[in-house]
């Protein structure tokens, strides 16, 4: 499938429906174009004006969530829709950042992607009185918001931490954890360095929290028995710092890229297992895990299959996926049963990893 502009979205996929995330009329439009997964032919397009000037470009970040047959689309400056999954149809449509008068200044825009937790959909206007907001997922009503600081740069997840079911992520400058049911916040950790750009998403690791951020590294939290983080982290390691990269969880082990690919043993204080230089890893990576494989997606749109369990750095697999006139692969893949949807600059390509 060939697209109209650069794009930094995931892609999201069912075994019927892959959606992907485009630009058009130069550069003022948000595209989110749902594709068969059978041939890859378009089955419906939805178009929203969306004109402004970020850094890496206007293409939306956040990718689609797929939900109960619809399926949430939002863009960079803050257009979001729920749209029926099967034909594109609209349920309805409003802008975060001005539905709740966000006023700060976006030099990425808007990055979260939308999280179901609770029943209702999450999203980070970045308010002053709503931060962060839970809206029935059917008729965008406000069920929840929350006063507090702009939005950061990444994404939130929904776990139980302390028989405590909570929301986590960042907001501009903390982490934090919020009570799903309610809103309130559970929890502030203002880290010892200053300046993150907080994009990286945290890692549930049993019952502790992984984060990682480019000026702090890689720091591993206890929670107490009522869901409260302690600030002192229980493991760090230093070296593993990315700026945008979220790192993957394979048994024991983390994988995870910052000029170097590094295994990192989660149960021996975050120690390296070992790390291993190499071109693929000297810029931004994607990765996904299972308890015996890793396969990293490179910049240039290279898949590499690793060994998880190995004592140290074994692939087991190497393609390219994408052609040579491709600029940049920054888009999450999609994984679907032994398939692979990856986008590139200017193509949205699959591949059966099973044949």
């Amino acid at each position: 499938m060939n697209l109209t502009a650069p794009g930094l979205g995931g892609v999201a996929a069912t075994a019927e429906h892959v959606l992907v995330s485009d630009r058009e009329l130069n550069d003022t439009v948000d595209v989110f174009r749902c594709l068969s997964a059978s041939d890859g032919k378009e089955l419906w397009s939805r178009r929203t004006p969306a004109v402004g000037n970020l850094d890496y470009g206007n293409s939306p970040r956040a990718t689609p969530l797929i939900h109960e047959g619809n399926v949430f689309l939002l863009g960079a400056f803050g257009d979001l829709a729920c749209v029926d999954l099967l034909t594109g149809k609209a349920r309805w449509a409003l802008n975060v950042r001005d539905e709740f008068d966000a006023t700060d200044e976006r030099k990425w825009g808007v990055c979260d992607s939308p999280l179901i937790a609770n029943g209702n959909l999450i999203v980070a206007p970045g308010a002053k009185d709503a931060s962060l907001v839970a809206l029935n997922p059917k008729t965008a009503k406000v069920i929840w918001k929350t006063p507090g600081k702009p939005a950061g740069y990444g994404s939130f997840i929904a776990a139980q931490f302390g028989g405590v079911h909570q929301i986590i992520g960042h907001d501009s400058e903390t982490l934090g954890g919020w009570d799903a049911k309610t809103g309130k916040r559970l929890w502030t950790v203002t880290p010892e360095r200053r300046g993150d750009f907080n994009v990286p998403t945290p890692i549930l690791v049993g019952d502790k929290l992984l984060v990682t951020t480019e000026n702090n590294g890689t720091r591993l939290f206890a929670f107490n028995a009522e869901g409260v983080i302690d600030p002192k982290p229980v493991a760090v390691n230093k070296r593993l710092a990315p700026d945008t990269h979220t790192p993957v969880l394979a048994g024991d082990r983390l994988f995870g890229v910052w000029n170097r690919l590094f295994c990192l043993n989660v149960k021996d204080g975050l120690k390296a297992t070992y790390d291993q230089e190499g071109q693929a890893y000297s810029g931004y990576c994607a990765a996904v895990a299972t308890e015996d494989r890793v396969m990293v997606v490179s910049k240039t749109g290279e898949l590499i299959l690793l060994d998880a369990k190995a004592s140290d750095y074994t692939e087991l697999g190497r393609l390219a996926a994408l052609g040579k006139d491709e600029k940049g692969v920054y888009a999450h893949p999609a994984f679907v049963g032994t398939r692979v949807y990856l986008r590139g600059s200017s193509s949205l390509v699959c591949f059966d990893l099973g044949t």
